[in-house]
Protein backbone atom coordinates (compact mmCIF):
# COMPACT_ATOMS: atom_id res chain seq x y z
CA UNK A 1 0.00 0.00 0.00
CA UNK A 2 1.29 3.30 -0.89
CA UNK A 3 -0.30 5.02 1.32
CA UNK A 4 1.34 2.94 4.00
CA UNK A 5 4.58 3.04 3.18
CA UNK A 6 4.19 6.80 2.54
CA UNK A 7 3.37 7.07 6.26
CA UNK A 8 6.78 5.19 7.25
CA UNK A 9 8.49 7.30 5.61
CA UNK A 10 6.59 9.81 7.16
CA UNK A 11 7.75 8.95 10.56
CA UNK A 12 11.21 8.55 9.33
CA UNK A 13 11.55 11.67 8.22
CA UNK A 14 9.87 13.49 10.71
CA UNK A 15 12.88 11.22 13.23
CA UNK A 16 15.51 12.76 11.16
CA UNK A 17 15.89 10.28 7.98
CA UNK A 18 14.99 11.52 4.82
CA UNK A 19 13.70 9.28 2.06
CA UNK A 20 12.30 9.51 -1.64
CA UNK A 21 9.09 10.53 -0.61
CA UNK A 22 10.19 13.28 1.98
CA UNK A 23 13.32 14.37 1.05
CA UNK A 24 15.90 17.25 2.50
CA UNK A 25 17.04 20.17 1.26
CA UNK A 26 19.95 22.49 3.00
CA UNK A 27 18.18 25.55 2.40
CA UNK A 28 14.09 24.41 2.95
CA UNK A 29 14.75 21.44 4.96
CA UNK A 30 11.94 18.80 4.45
CA UNK A 31 10.15 18.65 1.71
CA UNK A 32 7.54 16.67 0.08
CA UNK A 33 8.60 15.27 -3.09
CA UNK A 34 5.92 17.33 -5.87
CA UNK A 35 5.32 13.98 -8.52
CA UNK A 36 2.74 12.31 -5.71
CA UNK A 37 -0.28 12.31 -7.73
CA UNK A 38 -2.40 10.45 -5.51
CA UNK A 39 -1.89 13.44 -2.60
CA UNK A 40 -5.08 15.52 -2.32
CA UNK A 41 -3.79 19.23 -2.24
CA UNK A 42 -5.09 19.45 1.72
CA UNK A 43 -3.07 16.23 2.60
CA UNK A 44 -0.48 17.75 0.33
CA UNK A 45 -0.61 21.04 3.28
CA UNK A 46 -0.71 18.81 6.11
CA UNK A 47 2.32 16.85 5.10
CA UNK A 48 3.97 20.14 4.45
CA UNK A 49 3.34 21.02 8.12
CA UNK A 50 4.71 18.26 9.35
CA UNK A 51 7.97 18.66 7.36
CA UNK A 52 7.97 22.06 8.80
CA UNK A 53 8.48 20.37 12.34
CA UNK A 54 10.49 17.69 11.03
CA UNK A 55 12.80 20.56 9.82
CA UNK A 56 12.90 21.80 13.32
CA UNK A 57 13.77 18.80 15.00
CA UNK A 58 16.59 18.24 12.51
CA UNK A 59 17.98 21.99 12.85
CA UNK A 60 17.77 20.89 16.77
CA UNK A 61 19.43 17.44 17.00
CA UNK A 62 22.10 19.46 14.42
CA UNK A 63 22.76 22.39 17.03
CA UNK A 64 22.94 19.49 19.64
CA UNK A 65 25.57 17.56 18.04
CA UNK A 66 27.38 20.37 16.59
CA UNK A 67 27.92 21.85 19.87
CA UNK A 68 28.73 18.54 22.05
CA UNK A 69 30.72 16.45 20.41
CA UNK A 70 28.78 13.89 19.23
CA UNK A 71 28.33 12.36 15.47
CA UNK A 72 25.84 11.80 14.32
CA UNK A 73 24.41 8.68 12.24
CA UNK A 74 23.14 10.26 8.98
CA UNK A 75 25.14 13.05 7.34
CA UNK A 76 23.46 13.97 4.40
CA UNK A 77 21.80 17.32 5.88
CA UNK A 78 24.57 18.01 8.22
CA UNK A 79 25.99 20.92 7.36
CA UNK A 80 30.09 21.40 7.45
CA UNK A 81 31.60 22.31 10.45
CA UNK A 82 31.64 25.88 10.91
CA UNK A 83 34.11 28.09 13.64
CA UNK A 84 30.40 29.46 15.02
CA UNK A 85 33.02 31.36 17.74
CA UNK A 86 29.47 29.22 20.29
CA UNK A 87 31.28 27.27 22.95
CA UNK A 88 31.09 26.71 26.83
CA UNK A 89 29.34 24.73 29.36
CA UNK A 90 26.38 26.59 29.33
CA UNK A 91 26.07 25.90 25.86
CA UNK A 92 26.27 22.75 26.34
CA UNK A 93 24.06 22.64 29.65
CA UNK A 94 21.39 23.91 27.25
CA UNK A 95 21.99 22.09 24.73
CA UNK A 96 21.44 19.50 27.13
CA UNK A 97 18.21 20.50 28.54
CA UNK A 98 16.92 21.00 24.45
CA UNK A 99 18.09 17.31 23.69
CA UNK A 100 15.58 16.25 27.21
CA UNK A 101 12.60 18.63 25.89
CA UNK A 102 12.88 16.57 22.65
CA UNK A 103 12.44 13.48 24.06
CA UNK A 104 8.75 13.30 24.30
CA UNK A 105 8.89 13.95 20.67
CA UNK A 106 10.85 10.74 20.36
CA UNK A 107 8.53 9.08 22.02
CA UNK A 108 6.00 10.27 20.04
CA UNK A 109 6.91 9.23 16.94
CA UNK A 110 7.85 5.60 18.69
CA UNK A 111 3.75 5.25 19.46
CA UNK A 112 2.87 6.42 16.30
CA UNK A 113 5.49 3.94 14.90
CA UNK A 114 3.60 1.12 17.35
CA UNK A 115 -0.07 2.29 16.30
CA UNK A 116 0.20 2.12 12.49
CA UNK A 117 2.05 -1.60 12.79
CA UNK A 118 -1.10 -2.64 14.57
CA UNK A 119 -3.48 -0.29 12.75
CA UNK A 120 -2.25 -0.18 9.24
CA UNK A 121 -5.65 2.03 8.28
CA UNK A 122 -4.47 4.70 10.05
CA UNK A 123 -4.59 8.33 8.29
CA UNK A 124 -2.08 11.49 8.18
CA UNK A 125 -4.22 13.17 10.05
CA UNK A 126 -3.87 11.18 12.90
CA UNK A 127 -0.44 11.83 12.30
CA UNK A 128 -0.51 15.64 12.59
CA UNK A 129 -2.86 15.42 15.39
CA UNK A 130 -0.67 13.03 17.93
CA UNK A 131 2.10 15.67 16.85
CA UNK A 132 -0.12 19.27 17.41
CA UNK A 133 1.56 20.65 20.17
CA UNK A 134 4.46 19.97 19.12
CA UNK A 135 3.80 21.89 15.63
CA UNK A 136 3.45 25.11 18.85
CA UNK A 137 6.23 24.38 20.76
CA UNK A 138 9.13 23.84 18.22
CA UNK A 139 9.08 27.21 16.15
CA UNK A 140 9.22 29.05 19.54
CA UNK A 141 12.02 27.06 20.63
CA UNK A 142 13.66 27.76 17.14
CA UNK A 143 13.55 31.32 17.89
CA UNK A 144 15.86 30.88 20.73
CA UNK A 145 18.20 28.63 19.08
CA UNK A 146 18.47 30.84 16.20
CA UNK A 147 18.87 33.86 18.85
CA UNK A 148 21.84 32.15 20.27
CA UNK A 149 23.18 31.26 16.84
CA UNK A 150 23.16 34.71 15.58
CA UNK A 151 23.94 36.72 18.29
CA UNK A 152 26.56 34.59 19.72
CA UNK A 153 25.00 34.77 22.85
CA UNK A 154 27.62 33.26 25.66
CA UNK A 155 27.92 31.92 28.87
CA UNK A 156 24.99 33.00 31.61
CA UNK A 157 23.72 35.73 28.57
CA UNK A 158 22.65 31.97 27.58
CA UNK A 159 20.38 31.84 31.35
CA UNK A 160 18.78 35.69 30.01
CA UNK A 161 17.86 34.63 26.70
CA UNK A 162 16.23 31.62 28.41
CA UNK A 163 14.19 33.29 30.89
CA UNK A 164 12.68 36.44 28.74
CA UNK A 165 11.52 33.59 26.32
CA UNK A 166 9.87 31.91 28.73
CA UNK A 167 7.85 34.67 30.09
CA UNK A 168 5.16 34.23 27.24
CA UNK A 169 1.85 33.46 27.53
CA UNK A 170 1.96 29.58 26.16
CA UNK A 171 2.58 27.46 28.62
CA UNK A 172 3.66 24.15 26.48
CA UNK A 173 6.58 26.17 25.52
CA UNK A 174 6.72 28.38 29.10
CA UNK A 175 7.06 24.54 30.64
CA UNK A 176 9.79 23.53 28.39
CA UNK A 177 11.99 26.38 28.50
CA UNK A 178 12.17 26.61 32.33
CA UNK A 179 13.26 22.86 31.91
CA UNK A 180 15.55 23.71 30.09
CA UNK A 181 16.66 26.87 32.32
CA UNK A 182 16.74 24.34 35.13
CA UNK A 183 19.44 22.55 33.53
CA UNK A 184 21.32 25.17 32.50
CA UNK A 185 20.73 26.99 36.22
CA UNK A 186 22.72 23.62 37.18
CA UNK A 187 25.73 24.60 35.93
CA UNK A 188 25.62 28.57 37.52
CA UNK A 189 25.03 26.66 40.89
CA UNK A 190 28.16 24.44 40.37
CA UNK A 191 30.10 27.55 39.40
CA UNK A 192 28.39 29.29 42.88
CA UNK A 193 29.45 26.06 45.21
CA UNK A 194 33.29 26.71 43.76
CA UNK A 195 33.33 30.22 44.24
CA UNK A 196 31.61 30.56 47.35
CA UNK A 197 32.54 28.04 49.42
CA UNK A 198 35.80 27.09 48.43
CA UNK A 199 37.34 30.94 46.64
CA UNK A 200 37.42 28.62 43.00
CA UNK A 201 36.55 30.67 40.30
CA UNK A 202 36.27 27.60 37.50
CA UNK A 203 35.59 29.87 34.63
CA UNK A 204 38.10 29.09 31.66
CA UNK A 205 35.93 30.34 28.89
CA UNK A 206 34.23 33.76 30.78
CA UNK A 207 31.18 32.67 31.09
CA UNK A 208 30.64 33.58 34.39
CA UNK A 209 29.45 36.56 36.01
CA UNK A 210 32.11 37.00 38.92
CA UNK A 211 35.52 37.50 36.66
CA UNK A 212 39.40 38.21 38.08
CA UNK A 213 40.28 41.58 37.41
CA UNK A 214 39.49 45.14 37.62
CA UNK A 215 35.89 46.20 36.41
CA UNK A 216 35.34 47.60 33.10
CA UNK A 217 33.28 50.27 34.55
CA UNK A 218 29.77 51.10 34.20
CA UNK A 219 28.29 53.86 31.83
CA UNK A 220 28.47 57.19 31.89
CA UNK A 221 25.67 59.04 34.32
CA UNK A 222 23.66 62.00 32.93
CA UNK A 223 25.00 65.08 32.82
CA UNK A 224 22.63 66.46 35.57
CA UNK A 225 23.51 63.89 37.83
CA UNK A 226 27.43 64.75 37.59
CA UNK A 227 26.82 68.14 38.11
CA UNK A 228 24.49 67.51 41.03
CA UNK A 229 25.67 69.92 44.14
CA UNK A 230 25.02 67.82 47.18
CA UNK A 231 26.10 70.46 49.43
CA UNK A 232 29.34 69.36 51.02
CA UNK A 233 32.06 72.20 50.68
CA UNK A 234 30.97 71.86 47.14
CA UNK A 235 31.20 68.29 46.59
CA UNK A 236 29.45 67.06 43.32
CA UNK A 237 27.38 64.05 42.49
CA UNK A 238 30.50 63.17 40.08
CA UNK A 239 33.56 63.94 42.34
CA UNK A 240 31.28 61.91 44.97
CA UNK A 241 30.98 58.52 43.33
CA UNK A 242 34.78 58.72 42.14
CA UNK A 243 35.70 58.99 45.76
CA UNK A 244 33.09 56.17 46.96
CA UNK A 245 34.36 53.98 43.85
CA UNK A 246 37.71 54.41 44.51
CA UNK A 247 39.06 55.67 41.63
CA UNK A 248 41.77 58.08 42.50
CA UNK A 249 43.97 55.73 40.70
CA UNK A 250 44.22 52.81 38.71
CA UNK A 251 44.47 50.64 41.86
CA UNK A 252 44.69 47.51 39.73
CA UNK A 253 48.28 48.57 38.58
CA UNK A 254 49.06 48.67 42.30
CA UNK A 255 48.12 45.59 43.75
CA UNK A 256 50.56 43.34 45.44
CA UNK A 257 51.48 40.12 42.81
CA UNK A 258 49.94 38.24 45.86
CA UNK A 259 46.64 39.95 46.03
CA UNK A 260 44.19 38.99 43.51
CA UNK A 261 41.38 41.70 42.53
CA UNK A 262 37.77 40.20 41.38
CA UNK A 263 35.38 41.62 39.62
CA UNK A 264 31.39 41.94 38.58
CA UNK A 265 31.11 40.88 35.30
CA UNK A 266 27.52 42.68 34.73
CA UNK A 267 26.60 41.80 31.34
CA UNK A 268 26.71 38.41 32.34
CA UNK A 269 24.34 38.36 34.85
CA UNK A 270 20.95 37.51 34.59
CA UNK A 271 18.19 40.42 35.02
CA UNK A 272 16.77 37.98 37.80
CA UNK A 273 19.85 38.06 39.99
CA UNK A 274 19.88 41.90 41.11
CA UNK A 275 23.01 43.46 41.61
CA UNK A 276 23.25 43.55 45.09
CA UNK A 277 22.77 39.61 45.24
CA UNK A 278 26.10 39.35 43.00
CA UNK A 279 27.74 41.92 45.28
CA UNK A 280 27.24 39.37 48.09
CA UNK A 281 28.68 36.19 46.11
CA UNK A 282 31.68 38.54 45.09
CA UNK A 283 32.35 39.20 48.39
CA UNK A 284 32.38 35.97 50.31
CA UNK A 285 33.96 34.54 46.78
CA UNK A 286 36.77 36.88 47.44
CA UNK A 287 37.13 36.25 50.86
CA UNK A 288 37.18 32.53 51.33
CA UNK A 289 39.58 32.81 48.24
CA UNK A 290 41.65 34.99 50.62
CA UNK A 291 41.72 32.34 53.26
CA UNK A 292 42.48 29.53 51.09
CA UNK A 293 45.24 31.09 49.18
CA UNK A 294 46.87 32.58 52.88
CA UNK A 295 49.75 30.60 54.09
CA UNK A 296 48.88 31.31 57.65
CA UNK A 297 48.35 28.37 60.38
CA UNK A 298 45.21 26.66 60.28
CA UNK A 299 44.88 27.48 63.93
CA UNK A 300 44.92 31.05 63.82
CA UNK A 301 42.73 31.51 60.03
CA UNK A 302 40.46 28.88 61.04
CA UNK A 303 37.70 28.16 58.48
CA UNK A 304 36.24 31.23 57.39
CA UNK A 305 33.02 29.62 57.21
CA UNK A 306 33.12 28.10 60.11
CA UNK A 307 32.92 24.27 58.69
CA UNK A 308 29.45 25.05 57.48
CA UNK A 309 30.49 24.22 53.62
CA UNK A 310 28.98 21.01 53.84
CA UNK A 311 25.47 22.28 54.95
CA UNK A 312 25.19 25.40 53.08
CA UNK A 313 26.95 22.65 49.53
CA UNK A 314 23.72 20.56 50.50
CA UNK A 315 21.17 23.95 50.50
CA UNK A 316 22.82 24.88 47.45
CA UNK A 317 22.27 21.42 45.91
CA UNK A 318 18.69 21.81 47.11
CA UNK A 319 18.26 24.55 45.09
CA UNK A 320 19.60 22.79 41.94
CA UNK A 321 17.21 20.45 42.54
CA UNK A 322 14.18 22.96 42.19
CA UNK A 323 12.47 22.78 39.02
CA UNK A 324 12.07 26.82 39.40
CA UNK A 325 14.19 29.64 40.06
CA UNK A 326 13.45 31.15 43.56
CA UNK A 327 14.94 34.51 44.02
CA UNK A 328 13.69 34.34 47.43
CA UNK A 329 15.03 31.39 48.64
CA UNK A 330 18.35 32.17 46.33
CA UNK A 331 19.06 35.27 48.26
CA UNK A 332 18.16 33.62 51.77
CA UNK A 333 21.12 30.76 51.08
CA UNK A 334 23.56 33.90 49.99
CA UNK A 335 22.49 36.13 52.62
CA UNK A 336 23.62 33.17 55.24
CA UNK A 337 26.79 32.58 53.69
CA UNK A 338 27.92 36.86 53.40
CA UNK A 339 26.77 36.78 57.19
CA UNK A 340 28.83 33.86 58.35
CA UNK A 341 31.25 35.24 56.33
CA UNK A 342 31.44 38.61 57.17
CA UNK A 343 30.93 38.12 61.03
CA UNK A 344 34.02 35.95 60.35
CA UNK A 345 36.10 38.53 59.21
CA UNK A 346 34.88 41.24 61.56
CA UNK A 347 36.00 38.48 64.31
CA UNK A 348 39.48 38.38 62.58
CA UNK A 349 40.03 41.94 61.80
CA UNK A 350 38.71 43.69 65.12
CA UNK A 351 39.86 41.00 67.49
CA UNK A 352 42.30 39.40 66.31
CA UNK A 353 44.18 42.10 64.03
CA UNK A 354 43.55 44.85 66.48
CA UNK A 355 41.85 46.74 63.60
CA UNK A 356 40.85 49.74 66.39
CA UNK A 357 44.29 49.90 67.01
CA UNK A 358 45.39 49.96 63.24
CA UNK A 359 43.00 52.79 62.63
CA UNK A 360 44.67 54.60 65.54
CA UNK A 361 48.33 53.93 63.99
CA UNK A 362 47.28 55.42 60.86
CA UNK A 363 45.51 58.31 62.19
CA UNK A 364 48.75 59.38 64.12
CA UNK A 365 50.85 58.92 60.87
CA UNK A 366 49.19 59.72 57.58
CA UNK A 367 46.30 62.29 59.84
CA UNK A 368 49.23 63.73 61.52
CA UNK A 369 48.07 62.85 64.92
CA UNK A 370 51.28 62.97 66.71
CA UNK A 371 52.23 66.67 65.47
CA UNK A 372 55.20 66.25 67.37
CA UNK A 373 56.48 64.26 65.23
CA UNK A 374 56.14 65.91 62.30
CA UNK A 375 56.99 69.42 63.28
CA UNK A 376 60.35 67.62 63.74
CA UNK A 377 60.45 66.48 60.52
CA UNK A 378 59.76 69.58 59.00
CA UNK A 379 62.27 71.52 60.60
CA UNK A 380 64.88 69.18 59.64
CA UNK A 381 63.39 68.17 56.03
CA UNK A 382 62.91 71.58 55.01
CA UNK A 383 66.75 71.53 53.12
CA UNK A 384 66.06 68.42 51.57
CA UNK A 385 62.19 68.74 50.19
CA UNK A 386 62.57 72.54 49.15
CA UNK A 387 64.14 71.70 46.01
CA UNK A 388 63.09 69.42 43.20
CA UNK A 389 63.81 65.49 44.22
CA UNK A 390 66.87 63.77 43.41
CA UNK A 391 67.01 60.10 43.06
CA UNK A 392 68.81 59.88 46.70
CA UNK A 393 66.26 62.23 48.06
CA UNK A 394 64.31 59.25 49.32
CA UNK A 395 66.67 57.93 51.30
CA UNK A 396 68.02 60.84 53.14
CA UNK A 397 64.32 61.63 54.23
CA UNK A 398 63.92 57.98 55.25
CA UNK A 399 66.84 58.21 57.24
CA UNK A 400 65.86 61.49 58.32
CA UNK A 401 62.36 59.81 58.99
CA UNK A 402 64.14 56.74 61.38
CA UNK A 403 66.09 59.28 62.91
CA UNK A 404 63.41 61.51 64.52
CA UNK A 405 61.20 58.47 65.46
CA UNK A 406 64.50 57.05 67.73
CA UNK A 407 65.51 59.84 68.73
CA UNK A 408 64.57 61.03 72.77
CA UNK A 409 63.67 64.28 71.68
CA UNK A 410 60.32 64.00 73.60
CA UNK A 411 58.80 61.96 76.81
CA UNK A 412 56.37 60.54 75.41
CA UNK A 413 55.97 56.58 75.07
CA UNK A 414 54.83 56.63 71.66
CA UNK A 415 58.12 57.04 70.09
CA UNK A 416 59.74 54.69 71.83
CA UNK A 417 56.70 52.03 71.29
CA UNK A 418 57.33 52.98 67.29
CA UNK A 419 60.36 52.31 67.19
CA UNK A 420 59.99 48.89 68.59
CA UNK A 421 57.30 47.65 67.34
CA UNK A 422 56.05 49.76 63.89
CA UNK A 423 58.83 51.68 62.82
CA UNK A 424 59.07 48.94 59.73
CA UNK A 425 55.23 49.28 58.56
CA UNK A 426 56.25 52.89 57.76
CA UNK A 427 58.43 54.69 55.56
CA UNK A 428 58.39 58.06 53.31
CA UNK A 429 58.29 57.74 49.44
CA UNK A 430 59.14 59.92 47.20
CA UNK A 431 56.62 59.61 44.14
CA UNK A 432 58.02 61.06 41.05
CA UNK A 433 60.94 58.01 41.41
CA UNK A 434 59.33 55.62 43.10
CA UNK A 435 56.43 55.46 39.74
CA UNK A 436 59.64 54.79 37.70
CA UNK A 437 60.67 51.61 39.72
CA UNK A 438 57.26 50.13 40.05
CA UNK A 439 57.09 51.09 35.86
CA UNK A 440 60.48 48.99 35.65
CA UNK A 441 59.31 46.18 37.90
CA UNK A 442 56.42 45.52 36.01
CA UNK A 443 58.45 45.48 32.75
CA UNK A 444 60.78 42.84 34.41
CA UNK A 445 58.32 41.00 36.25
CA UNK A 446 60.30 41.58 39.79
CA UNK A 447 58.53 39.93 42.45
CA UNK A 448 60.86 42.23 45.36
CA UNK A 449 57.72 44.52 45.65
CA UNK A 450 56.62 44.90 49.28
CA UNK A 451 52.83 43.39 49.78
CA UNK A 452 50.50 46.32 50.44
CA UNK A 453 52.78 49.17 49.58
CA UNK A 454 52.02 52.03 47.58
CA UNK A 455 53.48 55.19 46.43
CA UNK A 456 51.53 58.93 46.50
CA UNK A 457 49.79 59.78 43.26
CA UNK A 458 51.25 61.97 40.79
CA UNK A 459 50.90 65.95 41.24
CA UNK A 460 51.49 66.28 37.71
CA UNK A 461 50.91 63.85 34.86
CA UNK A 462 53.27 64.89 33.08
CA UNK A 463 55.79 66.95 34.74
CA UNK A 464 57.88 66.13 37.82
CA UNK A 465 57.09 67.83 41.04
CA UNK A 466 58.67 71.13 41.95
CA UNK A 467 59.74 69.90 45.55
CA UNK A 468 60.09 67.32 47.30
CA UNK A 469 57.19 68.16 49.52
CA UNK A 470 54.97 68.12 46.51
CA UNK A 471 55.98 64.31 45.97
CA UNK A 472 56.11 63.34 49.76
CA UNK A 473 53.79 60.35 50.62
CA UNK A 474 53.96 57.58 53.03
CA UNK A 475 54.38 53.83 52.18
CA UNK A 476 52.57 51.31 54.92
CA UNK A 477 53.01 48.04 54.45
CA UNK A 478 49.75 46.28 55.47
CA UNK A 479 49.57 43.13 57.47
CA UNK A 480 47.56 40.16 56.45
CA UNK A 481 44.14 40.08 56.71
CA UNK A 482 44.24 43.82 57.18
CA UNK A 483 44.72 44.49 53.58
CA UNK A 484 41.07 43.67 52.03
CA UNK A 485 40.20 47.08 53.77
CA UNK A 486 43.89 49.21 53.20
CA UNK A 487 43.57 48.49 49.48
CA UNK A 488 46.02 50.29 47.43
CA UNK A 489 43.03 53.10 46.06
CA UNK A 490 42.35 53.62 50.02
CA UNK A 491 46.59 54.16 51.05
CA UNK A 492 46.10 56.78 48.34
CA UNK A 493 43.83 58.75 49.51
CA UNK A 494 45.07 58.66 53.32
CA UNK A 495 48.57 60.16 50.88
CA UNK A 496 46.16 62.80 49.50
CA UNK A 497 44.73 63.74 53.10
CA UNK A 498 48.57 63.48 54.72
CA UNK A 499 50.08 65.94 51.81
CA UNK A 500 47.46 68.27 52.28
CA UNK A 501 47.44 68.01 56.10
CA UNK A 502 51.08 68.22 56.00
CA UNK A 503 51.01 71.53 53.79
CA UNK A 504 49.01 73.05 56.27
CA UNK A 505 51.29 72.58 58.91
CA UNK A 506 54.69 73.80 57.02
CA UNK A 507 52.41 77.03 56.41
CA UNK A 508 51.88 77.21 60.15
CA UNK A 509 55.38 76.43 61.54
CA UNK A 510 56.50 79.18 58.76
CA UNK A 511 54.11 81.75 60.23
CA UNK A 512 54.95 80.67 63.68
CA UNK A 513 59.02 81.14 62.52
CA UNK A 514 58.19 84.74 61.24
CA UNK A 515 56.75 86.21 64.51
CA UNK A 516 59.88 84.54 66.43
CA UNK A 517 61.65 86.81 63.80
CA UNK A 518 59.24 89.78 64.91
CA UNK A 519 59.86 89.58 68.45
CA UNK A 520 63.59 89.26 68.04
CA UNK A 521 63.10 92.44 66.22
CA UNK A 522 60.72 94.36 68.24
CA UNK A 523 62.98 96.65 70.07
CA UNK A 524 64.38 97.55 66.88
CA UNK A 525 62.60 100.72 65.17
CA UNK A 526 60.15 99.67 62.74
CA UNK A 527 58.53 101.84 59.78
CA UNK A 528 55.41 101.53 58.46
CA UNK A 529 56.08 98.95 55.45
CA UNK A 530 57.19 96.44 58.43
CA UNK A 531 53.89 97.24 60.43
CA UNK A 532 52.10 96.25 57.58
CA UNK A 533 54.15 93.27 56.94
CA UNK A 534 53.79 91.59 60.56
CA UNK A 535 50.05 93.06 60.48
CA UNK A 536 49.40 90.74 57.14
CA UNK A 537 50.73 87.72 59.29
CA UNK A 538 49.23 87.96 62.24
CA UNK A 539 45.99 88.07 59.65
CA UNK A 540 47.34 84.69 58.16
CA UNK A 541 48.03 83.29 61.30
CA UNK A 542 44.82 83.86 62.40
CA UNK A 543 43.02 82.37 59.30
CA UNK A 544 45.51 79.13 59.26
CA UNK A 545 45.25 78.34 63.11
CA UNK A 546 41.66 78.52 62.73
CA UNK A 547 42.19 76.03 59.68
CA UNK A 548 44.21 73.91 61.51
CA UNK A 549 41.70 73.78 64.50
CA UNK A 550 38.61 73.31 62.00
CA UNK A 551 40.70 70.31 60.44
CA UNK A 552 42.12 68.46 63.40
CA UNK A 553 38.78 69.22 65.99
CA UNK A 554 35.96 69.44 63.41
CA UNK A 555 37.09 67.28 60.82
CA UNK A 556 39.58 64.45 62.06
CA UNK A 557 38.32 63.90 65.73
CA UNK A 558 34.88 64.16 64.62
CA UNK A 559 34.91 62.05 61.82
CA UNK A 560 37.63 59.40 63.44
CA UNK A 561 35.08 59.47 66.53
CA UNK A 562 32.23 58.35 64.33
CA UNK A 563 33.92 55.51 62.58
CA UNK A 564 35.22 53.89 65.70
CA UNK A 565 31.63 53.49 67.21
CA UNK A 566 30.35 52.03 63.82
CA UNK A 567 32.95 49.59 64.45
CA UNK A 568 32.05 48.96 67.67
CA UNK A 569 28.21 49.08 66.74
CA UNK A 570 28.38 45.89 64.34
CA UNK A 571 29.94 42.36 63.66
CA UNK A 572 29.71 42.72 59.99
CA UNK A 573 32.82 43.29 58.15
CA UNK A 574 30.89 45.06 54.82
CA UNK A 575 29.30 47.68 57.48
CA UNK A 576 33.17 48.16 58.31
CA UNK A 577 34.09 48.66 55.18
CA UNK A 578 31.07 51.08 53.98
CA UNK A 579 32.15 53.22 57.38
CA UNK A 580 35.88 53.39 56.18
CA UNK A 581 34.65 54.62 52.89
CA UNK A 582 32.31 57.13 54.32
CA UNK A 583 34.93 58.38 56.66
CA UNK A 584 37.50 58.82 54.02
CA UNK A 585 35.62 60.69 51.45
CA UNK A 586 33.73 62.64 54.34
CA UNK A 587 37.73 63.80 55.21
CA UNK A 588 38.26 64.47 50.78
CA UNK A 589 34.61 66.15 51.22
CA UNK A 590 35.25 68.76 54.38
CA UNK A 591 38.92 69.30 54.30
CA UNK A 592 38.01 71.77 51.18
CA UNK A 593 40.82 69.16 49.01
CA UNK A 594 38.27 68.96 46.30
CA UNK A 595 37.78 72.72 45.85
CA UNK A 596 41.97 72.66 44.53
CA UNK A 597 41.57 69.29 42.60
CA UNK A 598 38.36 70.41 40.60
Amino acid sequence: NIIDKMIHELLLALSGYPGTIFTWNKRNGLQVSQDLPFLHPSETSVLNRLCKMGTDYVRFTEFIEQHTGHVHQQEHYSSQPSQTGLHGIYLRAFCTGLHSMLQPYRQALLDLEKEFLGDPHLSISHVNYMLEQFQLLFPSVMVVVETIKSQKIHGCQILETVYKHSCGGLPPVRMALEKILAVCHGVMYKQLAAWMLHGLLLDQSEEFFVKQGPSAGGATAAQEEEEEDLGIGGLSGKQLRELQDLRLIEEENMLAPSLQQFSLRVEMLPSYIPVRVAEKILFVGESVQMFENHNQSPSRAGSILKHQEDMFAAELHRLKQQPLFSLVDFENLVDGIRSTVAEHLWTLMVEESDLLGQLKIIKDFYLLGRGELYQVFIDLAQHMLKTPPSAVTEHGINRLFLQIMRSPFSNSNFLFIISLNLLYLFQMSMWHFSKQLIKCSKVLHASGNREGTTPPQETSPREAPPTGWAALGLAYKVQWPLHILFTPAVLEKYNVVFRYLLSVRRVQSELQHCWALQMQRKHLKSNQTDAVKWRLRNHMAFLVDNLQYYLQVDVLESQFSQLLHQINATRDFESIRLAHDHFLSNLLAQSFILLNRY
